[in-house]
């Protein structure tokens, strides 16, 4: 997967409590901390800091402690999390992964994209459901499954569902094989 930009990756500090379960009480302190971040916050979507892919580093741990109503042991920890937040106008790349009648899904990371048929060339577009296949009338391009594309985030919505529209209706947008034969096209 290519990305056009790094601001949508990003390193962020957080400080929580953090229970770690009576299972792993045996084990180092640390990996134990490390393994309850990750089940508590990996694949979550929070609408200021995006979808949380990984525990970087465990920074601070603070003093256990016991409640109790819980088996398990509490630490205040300050830590380190890779986290994917979109942004609006950002180029992005990804992967056609499935082509509707409404558009194409373009897989971005750990989150897909939309682009609706009306924004996915400047052309007449044409989709052949048979095949799942956009044709551009004039141009004759075509967008498949599996094509590598190119687009711009125009709206990003974090409500119930997690929804990304995208365009690849500007210069320097679109499937990466258009855009290859433009370059040439130009030379």
């Amino acid at each position: 997967m290519l990305l056009g930009c790094c601001k949508i990756y990003k390193i962020i500090t957080v400080s929580d409590k953090i229970r770690v379960p009576p299972e792993r009480l045996g084990k180092n302190v640390m990996q134990s901390i490390r393994e309850a971040i990750a089940d508590k916050l990996e694949g979550i979507l929070d609408p200021k800091i995006g979808v949380v892919l990984g525990v970087v580093r465990v920074d601070e741990i603070g003093e256990g402690k016991i409640v109790p109503t819980d088996a398990g042991v509490h630490y205040q920890t300050t830590f380190k999390l890779l986290v994917y937040k979109p942004e609006l106008q950002e180029i992005v790349q990804g992967e056609v992964i499935d082509n509707t009648e409404f558009g194409a899904f373009i897989r971005l990371g750990s989150m897909d994209g939309l682009v609706h048929i009306s924004q996915l060339m400047d052309d007449y577009v044409s989709y052949d459901g048979k095949n799942s296949v956009f044709l551009g009338g004039e141009t004759k391009r075509t967008l498949r499954e599996g094509d590598k594309v190119r687009g711009r985030i125009i709206s990003i919505s974090f409500t119930e569902q997690q929804k990304i529209g995208l365009t690849m209706r500007q210069p320097g947008l679109g499937a990466l094989q258009w855009i290859e034969a433009e370059k040439k096209k130009k030379k």
